[in-house]
């Protein structure tokens, strides 16, 4: 909806959830700091997975991915052979993609060598933004495609063996996963998630 409201509610929103499964997500995940490896991992194939259609196809097909990959285990991923991934091509569940499903595979190897350097996927990934997330009072029409700091992260993600992740992936992936705040000052999950870590974690327990 153009003006940000949904009809059952009288709250403000970013203008791109357009649906009652991308509202859910927009109000409960987009932007709130994720630091678990597995959930990091998740995003980052389902941004890939995303490239060249709609973020509401994926969300669409999140549960049957979550299914068909294993609940996205990057060590289970990492031995998937052709007969898996042949397999995977024929699960009208989740966006069948040749390159995409092998880039998986490919990504999963690649993050677990990273985890194995640095301890976690979330110390490394972090670093990118010094540990904190970026907050950026903006309007929706200002809210960039990619950054710097995407760039930066592609370039070193796919000099790690990394497929499908173009800066305008990256960017997307860092604001999913709260490394950038990018909802606009005026929806009601902006202030929220200006909040301190702990006060922000109290307030999502109680909305889910």
């Amino acid at each position: 909806m153009a003006d940000g409201k949904h009809k059952k509610d009288s709250l403000t929103r970013c203008p791109w959830p357009s649906n009652e499964l991308a509202i859910r997500y927009h109000d409960e995940e987009w932007g709130v700091p994720v630091h678990d490896d597995r959930t990091l991992f998740e995003f980052l194939i389902l941004e890939g997975a995303q490239a060249g259609l709609s973020w509401d196809t994926v969300l669409k097909k999140r549960e049957n991915y979550r299914s068909a990959f294993d609940g996205f285990d990057p060590e289970t991923i990492a031995r998937y052979e052709l007969r898996k991934m042949a397999s995977l091509l024929k699960n009208e569940g989740i966006i069948r993609n040749r390159l995409k499903i092998a880039s998986a595979v490919l990504n999963a190897k690649a993050f677990l060598k990273i985890q194995g350097e640095s301890g976690s996927f979330d110390r490394y990934i972090w670093a990118f933004v010094d540990g904190k997330p970026t907050q950026v009072r903006k309007s929706f029409a200002l809210v960039p495609a990619s950054t710097q700091v995407s760039d930066a992260m592609s370039k070193d993600l796919k000099k790690r063996g990394f497929k499908f992740v173009g800066t305008t992936i990256c960017y997307a992936f860092m604001q999913a996963v709260g490394m950038v705040n990018d909802h606009v000052i005026t929806c009601f999950r902006y202030s929220e998630l200006r909040k301190p870590p702990s006060a922000l974690d109290s307030k999502n327990s109680k909305r889910n």
